[in-house]
């Protein structure tokens, strides 16, 4: 993706958390921590069902995601985007890199693949639009 350097495209592959930003109707900005997939022309995001997030999405499908700096003002990557809902998406255990990716955190909360699934069936995609890093 044009905008990024190395270190931040490899931070998206194996960062566990990034920083969703997305827009109520009335306009009231509201960032949430997400586990996410990028598989370097997408962002896969999974959620709860009837979430603010959802309806934000819903309203307003510009969004901005965001990976913590180093606290030094360095390392910072910020990306805006078009998001979705993806009705029609696979199920998170349906997807290896997703599933492999976030094993340990799964299991780290008591869930199974297929129990996470359940909970979390909302798939969302974010088309990148710009990308910046520093």
């Amino acid at each position: 993706m044009e905008g990024l350097n190395t270190r931040a495209e490899r931070r998206l592959r194996d960062e566990l958390i990034i920083w969703l930003t997305t827009v109520s109707p009335s306009g009231q900005p509201q960032t949430s921590a997400v586990w996410f997939l990028w598989d370097g022309a997408d962002f896969l995001i999974y959620s709860l069902p009837g979430t603010a997030r959802t309806r934000n999405i819903e309203a307003n499908p510009r969004v901005s995601l965001n990976l913590d700096g180093d606290g030094q003002g360095g390392s910072v990557v910020t990306i805006e985007g078009e998001a979705r809902i993806d009705l029609g998406g696979p199920a998170s255990k349906e997807v290896p890199e997703y599933s492999a990716k976030y094993r340990d955190k799964i299991a780290g909360y008591s869930w199974t693949p297929e129990s996470f699934a359940v909970d979390y069936p909302i798939a969302i995609r974010i088309t990148p639009t710009r990308a910046r890093s520093w």
